[in-house]
């Protein structure tokens, strides 16, 4: 019988667009499309420009980077990097706003389309290759997570760091077309270089998780195609990956790949964010901005907001009494200020500034959380939240059961409304780079080339 390890990498390796459903390819695109916006907008934060300098590496000429490794570019100056930084950096872009998409109890675009991006552009891949490694990389973080039980969080691993790093190894296997023998060292290899901690939310080495995986995805994918080995059970071995992220008493690891299984993508998809902080918030705010617009609530009305979530929230929202924006981005009572505050919640509200507003720090200890027990539709957050909010005049208001936030692929974007945050973050270009940017992204596996997108102000 084939090992965990062997079946994922064949289904990795053997991953062709043909293959993909249409809807398949259009959640990936969509995927795609947003991580680069929100990629463009997060390049000019603190964060990134420390990963850049320090280990980003020096600027390459050319294609070719010193020590024969391939190069691709940084966004969005466009200023070339040996792939696996680009990668990083990028990486690091990529989720540091946190306003990129989540599923699969993490963030699989932070992790996925950094990787393939460099990953494409040193190897020359079209579009059309791109779509089929994000969903090989999609698809092997899926069957990976339905074998580790209980949620990651709660053990204090941050899934993106850990399943990113090997579904990014699966992406750029794909791109650099691996057969299933190679494909299996890269996933292996990229097991061992999987890590990071829920305890870090909140500060900047969160968003160095996704750079990481996806520069590590790269190095993996690169160091197999050379010949590099890892051991081939190192997913299904009673001392490997799965026993190592879940638990011991479980099978999980030795059960076979259903080769009639449904496409991960498909069943779980992608969930767009709409405000720039963690998805735990998501709808409850959705839910205060609905009873403070239709009820015409001012600040000053305000005695308490109360919100009722689930405890793997909280625990994500660590943060009660944030000082900058960066703490603010997991902080269920900042959410709940600046929604009643600002009545948005925005990146203009994520900055030291907004959080530092004597009404934002006094609107903080009116805010109070209860746990709803329970898991939800996503095995992760509660099956719903719950908002309600005291007035002084002594009425209460309270919202219904919050299932989905607005933008989860239960109740999707509109392509309108993709597009108009797609423009916002990337609103330094032109408006015709903007519009051909979206549009090769809507289009992708038609485009030639990473460079026929546009992402580089310089490109």
């Amino acid at each position: 019988m084939p090992s965990l390890t062997q079946e994922l990498a064949e289904l990795a390796a053997g991953m062709t667009l043909e293959a993909i459903p249409e809807e398949a390819r259009r959640i990936a695109k969509t995927g795609f499309a947003d991580c680069s916006a929100v990629m463009i907008a997060g390049a000019k934060e603190s964060a990134v420009g420390i990963v850049a300098r320090e280990l980003g590496g020096a600027p390459i000429g050319g294609n070719r980077a010193n020590g024969g490794g391939q190069s691709a570019s940084l966004l969005p100056t466009g200023g070339k990097r040996e792939a696996q930084n680009a990668a990083l950096v990028n990486g690091v872009a990529a989720h540091v706003l946190d306003y990129d998409d989540v599923a699969l109890d993490g963030h699989p675009s932070a992790a996925l389309v950094p990787a393939v991006l460099a990953q494409a552009e040193a190897s020359g891949s079209t579009g059309a290759e791109m779509v089929a490694a994000y969903v090989a990389g999609y698809e092997v973080w899926a069957e990976l997570l339905a074998r580790i039980s209980g949620p990651m969080h709660t053990k204090g691993w941050h899934p993106t760091a850990v399943l990113g790093t090997v579904a990014a190894a699966a992406a750029c296997g794909r791109l650099r077309r691996l057969d299933a023998e190679r494909m299996a060292h890269a996933l292996a290899l990229a097991g061992s270089m999987a890590a990071g901690l829920v305890a870090n939310f909140g500060t900047m080495t969160k968003s160095f998780h996704a750079g990481r995986a996806a520069q590590s995805g790269l190095t993996a994918a690169r160091l197999a195609a050379a010949g590099f080995t890892a051991s081939p059970d190192a997913f299904e071995h009673q001392a490997g990956f799965v026993t190592a992220f879940g638990k011991k008493e479980k099978p999980e690891a030795i059960r076979p790949l259903d080769r009639k299984r449904a496409w991960q993508i498909l069943q779980q998809g992608l969930n767009v964010k709409r405000y720039p902080l963690c998805y735990a918030t998501h709808r409850a705010i959705d839910a205060t901005l609905d009873l403070i617009e239709s009820h015409q609530v001012r600040p000053d009305d305000i005695e308490k907001i109360n919100v009722a979530t689930g405890r793997t929230q909280m625990l994500m929202l660590r943060n009660h009494r944030p000082r900058t924006g960066l703490e603010a981005k997991f902080s269920m009572e900042f959410a709940m200020a600046s929604a009643a505050i600002a009545r948005r919640v925005g990146l203009g509200e994520l900055t030291d500034g907004f959080v530092l507003k004597p009404e934002v720090q006094t609107m903080l200890p009116k805010i109070d959380t209860g746990i709803i027990a329970g898991p939800g539709a996503d095995d992760t957050f509660a099956p719903y939240d719950v908002v309600s909010i005291k007035l002084k005049t002594g009425r209460a208001i309270k919202s219904g059961k919050i299932e989905f936030a607005l933008g989860s692929h239960r109740k999707p974007m509109s392509a309108d409304q993709l597009q108009a945050k797609f423009e916002e973050c990337v609103s330094s270009f032109p408006a015709a780079a903007r519009a051909k940017a979206f549009d090769g992204f809507m289009a992708l596996e038609k485009v030639a080339s990473v460079q026929a997108l546009g992402l580089a102000r310089n490109g």
